[in-house]
């Protein structure tokens, strides 16, 4: 969610910095397009290193003796936790 929310800041500053041409007399919009450009490029670099380094797997391996056959089973499962998203 933070690397569409981080592309979304982005054109949005693209926007209000080279597109709208309006004059408004207490803010200048190409300023603000600008921070909110940089601020776009932030998110999207922390949600990107935080997709990565959220991947992990884990694996469980457990050792039993079948009741009617009396043979040794091995029974392993693994569960890849992902990133929240």
């Amino acid at each position: 969610m933070s690397i569409g929310t981080g592309a979304v800041l982005f054109v949005i500053g693209a926007i209000l910095a080279f597109a709208v041409h309006v004059s408004v007399g207490f803010i200048s919009l190409s300023t603000v397009g600008i921070i909110l450009m940089v601020a776009g490029v932030v998110v999207f670099v922390v949600g990107l290193a935080l997709a990565l380094r959220g991947r992990r797997a884990v694996t469980t391996s457990r050792t039993g003796v079948d009741a009617a056959s009396g043979e040794r089973v091995t029974r392993q499962t693994a569960d890849s936790e992902g990133p929240l998203v």
